[in-house]
């Protein structure tokens, strides 16, 4: 019984320490950056080879008019733009996070790697969300499913975070620890595409007949979101501070007033 409970535990420290074990983090980001690419590709040659108006069609039925024809096709290229914004976006957020990051464990290597599986769903999201156009009648599945792509490739990606301010002195660049500059910032990029996205796919199951214009709103917000946040992460650390700062004050003063009372004024 003894020389179970010790294998057991040998095993479980082999287990952790293998989780643990430093990764190359330039070969994690170049594997990373392939993927990217080849799913923006993916997005670009999808549009070359099925949204392209024929010349004999512009000719026919849009008497030569090559904005007409292209205005025929204008919500498959807005599906485009949007799942092409959404990569990019990611991009950014991975390639701020890896900024950060001194060393690259094997756990989070793991959650890259999941995070990048459902990165390359995303021309798959492209595919459901161009036929909005048709209104299919699987329409708001299909932005459920959109949504929830989009959640866990960039929950993973949070993930990868989380585990790097577990052992944050080791593995983080000391703006983005605990109380560094940017650590707020970095939690907000971070959380900005998970809260969207669940909270798009939950609003789809309560207002359906809403869910084209919530999904296609939700694309056009974040761009501007992430614009933006930098300055509302700061107002809002300005403001917490600001009023942590007047509390303190409101203590100080009181305790200054108690120590000019005299005792019988205190007592009473």
């Amino acid at each position: 019984g003894q020389r179970d409970e010790e294998e057991e535990h040998h095993s479980l420290e082999t287990f952790t320490f293998y989780l643990s074990e430093p990764l190359s983090k330039e070969r994690v980001e170049a594997f990373s950056d392939g993927v990217y690419a080849i799913v923006a590709t993916l997005l670009i040659l999808d549009i070359c080879e099925d949204n392209v108006p024929d010349p004999r069609e512009v000719e026919e039925k849009f008497h030569g008019s090559l904005l007409e024809a292209l205005s025929e096709y204008g919500p498959n290229y807005l599906a485009y733009f949007g799942s092409f914004v959404t990569i990019g976006l990611l991009w950014f957020v991975h390639h701020s996070l890896f900024l950060y990051l001194t060393k690259a464990t094997r756990l989070m290597g793991l959650f890259n790697i999941l995070s990048l599986a459902f990165i390359g769903g995303l021309p798959l999201a492209y595919q459901l969300t161009s036929e909005f156009a048709q209104k299919s009648h699987n329409e708001i599945e299909a932005i459920q499913v959109s949504c929830v792509i989009t959640f866990f490739a960039s929950i993973f990606q949070f993930a990868i975070w989380t585990t790097a301010l577990l052992h944050e002195r080791e593995t983080l660049h000391p703006f983005a620890r605990y109380g560094g500059k940017e650590h707020a910032f970095m939690f907000a990029k971070l959380a900005l595409y998970p809260c969207v996205s669940l909270g798009a796919f939950f609003l789809t199951c309560l207002l359906s007949e809403f869910s084209t214009a919530i999904f296609h709103l939700m694309q056009i917000v974040i761009p501007f979101a992430f614009l933006a946040l930098r300055i509302f992460v700061r107002i809002s650390l300005t403001v917490i501070k600001s009023v942590m700062s007047l509390s303190r004050r409101k203590v100080v003063l009181l305790e200054e007033e108690e120590a000019c009372l005299s005792p019988t004024e205190t007592l009473s």
